[in-house]
């Protein structure tokens, strides 16, 4: 099946189901990427930081799938901020890939004690403008790194990736996002597993016939969020496939937006500024 997609605010069509990379070995990433591509997924969801766009890239040309239906996405790896820095990474990500250009690149974090982001968000322009992005876009941006962006620079980001699942709904975050034509996209879907044994979500589960993982995914489906779960067990990736022959309920959506607690499983956006050893 196809999946359903979100035209995002440049006219470029996201599928809204991917399929992640991370935490993917890169000796398991053409194998498990390929058995996607076999279950269904068009979209990819790698990064620089992963260390397996060239596996992702294996996969793509392998797959024997035109390249027009497969939607690529990578991220900028924290150590290449600097302007210049940022355009020979983004070179180093094709040529990785074995693509002329992505069909999405971000960047992966703001890293606001480190360097300008905005510096940064106009090396990505200038991908854009030379075609080697068909959208760019950020990843944990907060409202005030937006903000400096739409103040700064000419183009609105076309996605913001984020942290979002049942614990932590980010609704004002996907509220501002949506109010400026960003798109949201969901990843930790299922908070790295905190939510599988969650009661409520047991419990429309059990109602469904479903997994709790189903569930979870639906629920983003439902909101809006573009998401990517992933795993390296065919049944599994299948499993996450399956989320368009039901639906949840208004009830069903407000008791998972009930279990927000703003808890995060990753890192604070405002304060997270890591960068890799070179």
């Amino acid at each position: 099946m196809v999946t359903p997609a979100i035209t995002l605010n440049n006219g470029v069509e996201i599928p809204q189901l991917g399929f992640g990379v991370f935490q993917i070995p890169p000796a398991d990433t053409k194998a498990a990427t390929l058995t996607a591509f076999e279950v269904g997924y068009r979209h990819i969801d790698t990064a620089e930081m992963y260390g397996n766009e060239k596996e992702v890239g294996q996969a793509v040309a392998e797959s024997g799938l035109p390249r027009d239906e497969v939607f690529i996405t990578s991220k900028l790896n924290n150590s290449f901020h600097a302007y210049d820095d940022a355009l020979r990474a983004t070179d180093q990500t094709l040529a990785d890939l074995g693509v002329d250009a992505v069909d999405l690149f971000l960047i992966h974090w703001p890293l606001p004690d480190v360097g300008d982001y905005v510096e940064t968000w106009r090396a990505l322009e200038k991908i854009h403008a030379d075609g080697k992005a068909r959208a760019i876009g950020v990843s944990n941006f907060q409202q005030a790194h937006l903000q400096r962006l739409f103040d700064e620079t000419d183009i609105v980001p076309a996605v913001n990736q984020i942290e979002v699942h049942p614990y932590l709904s980010q609704n004002p975050l996907r509220e501002f996002n949506s109010e400026h034509g960003i798109a949201t996209e969901a990843w930790s879907p299922i908070a790295q597993g905190d939510v599988l044994d969650d009661p409520v979500l047991g419990k429309i589960a059990s109602e469904k016939g479903r997994s709790v993982a189903q569930v979870t995914l639906r629920w983003h489906i439902q909101r809006g969020d573009i998401v990517f779960p992933k795993s390296v067990t065919r049944s599994r990736v299948e499993e996450n496939f399956a989320l368009f022959d039901f639906e949840l309920s208004p009830e069903d959506v407000a008791a998972i937006e009930g279990l927000n607690k703003d808890k995060r499983r990753g890192p604070d956006p405002d304060t997270f500024n890591w960068v890799p050893e070179s």
